[in-house]
């Protein structure tokens, strides 16, 4: 079988590696069809073919506003270009669509035998610019299947999207392996502080949705640990830090995956304390590492709770934040107990190989109806 995905913002590079890799594992034959700008490294080929084909000028541009018009005018040819190229398919497969005023009209022809899936990693686009939310409700409509990671995803699109209910399907969202299997060879690598207490660590791009204004109220009074928030701000964190208490150090920057393990390794719990998601590539980062989990009860959060691995809270509550986090820091007993629920699901039905094989049957099906 003849697999195409298809990422051309490469928004999900770690994804798009471990799926690519896992169906070609399982006997695919895959390309993937993406562009450069990733949020991480490029990540080695594993049995598939990796083809930049989106944004290859824009590549080229140093200026961020003039990229981001530069990478406009390439949307549409680039799609085309795809477009053309999807011939040699049998399943084409894609993982986000960044314009859909226009999308939907540059997508490959559907056709019998010839299944149009896309993966819902996001059912609706947070932080939407005008129109933007219309305009993907309209996408949906374009493919003969979506893919959420979460039966909360699944509802949404059935209930609030109106995608009928035989068109959404549900395959979870897989843990990372390969970035807990890296070896740190460079110090470098390394965070430059370290600490003997336990470290409570907040991980990934720092936008308003992920709540650590709630998390920084709900660790005060907190002692005999530290909060590490890491990654790349994409909003201004500069009140956040003036108000912050001294155990909690910041990294504000992007964390590429030569320095992710030191500071999963370092952690004793990762918290996500997020206003709303369907569900999250940290997550499963945390997961891969065995590390216990404590999370707001939204989007498919709840679901991971249920294995064990996790702890809920109710979203935007530094009360019940904050007694959450004093009564797992005490207990390490329990932090235990979740780090072996972790490495449980990791084995089972978050296993690449288990959502590879979940997702070729789904092209089987898709292919014979």
């Amino acid at each position: 079988m003849r697999v195409h995905l298809v990422d051309p913002s490469a928004f999900t590079p770690p994804y798009d590696h471990a799926l690519a890799a896992s169906l070609a594992a399982a006997g695919a034959e895959v390309e993937l069809f993406t562009s450069r700008f990733a949020y991480g490294p490029v990540m080695p080929a594993a049995g598939y073919r990796r083809e930049e084909l989106f944004y290859r000028l824009a590549a080229r541009v140093g200026n961020d506003r003039a990229r981001r018009l530069v990478k406009l005018a390439e949307h549409v040819p680039d799609m085309l270009r795809y477009r053309r190229r999807s011939a040699a398919a049998d399943v084409v497969h894609f993982q986000w669509l960044t314009v859909q005023h226009l999308d939907g009209g540059l997508l490959p022809e559907r056709r019998r035998g010839r299944p149009l899936l896309l993966t819902a990693h996001d059912v609706l686009p947070r932080e939407a610019r005008p129109g933007q939310r219309a305009a993907q409700r309209r996408l949906y409509r374009c493919f003969d299947a979506v893919i959420a990671h979460s039966e909360h995803g699944r509802r949404r699109l059935i209930d609030e999207l109106g995608v009928e209910r035989e068109r959404v399907h549900v395959i979870p969202h897989g843990v990372f392996a390969h970035l807990a299997e890296r070896r740190i060879e460079d110090q470098s690598a390394r965070p430059t502080f370290q600490t003997e207490k336990p470290v409570v660590l907040c991980f990934g791009l720092m936008r308003p949705y992920k709540g650590i204004d709630v998390l920084l109220d709900a660790w005060r009074g907190i002692e005999g640990a530290e909060l590490w928030i890491v990654g790349m701000p994409r909003m201004d964190v500069a009140p956040l830090r003036a108000a912050a208490p001294p155990s909690v150090r910041f990294v504000p920057r992007f964390v590429g995956d030569a320095e992710l393990p030191a500071y999963f390794r370092a952690a004793s719990l990762v918290v996500l304390p997020y206003r709303e998601i369907d569900q999250s590539g940290v997550l499963f980062t945390a997961l891969a590492f065995g590390r216990p989990l404590l999370l707001s009860d939204v989007g498919g959060f709840p679901e991971i709770a249920a294995t064990g691995a996790a702890r809920i809270v109710p979203a935007g509550d530094p009360g019940a934040l904050h007694d959450a986090l004093a009564s797992l820091i005490a207990d390490p007993a329990a932090l235990g107990e979740m780090a072996v629920a972790a490495q449980r699901a990791c084995a089972g039905e978050y296993s690449w190989s288990v959502i590879a094989r979940r997702t070729l049957d789904l092209y089987e099906r898709l292919r014979a109806a």
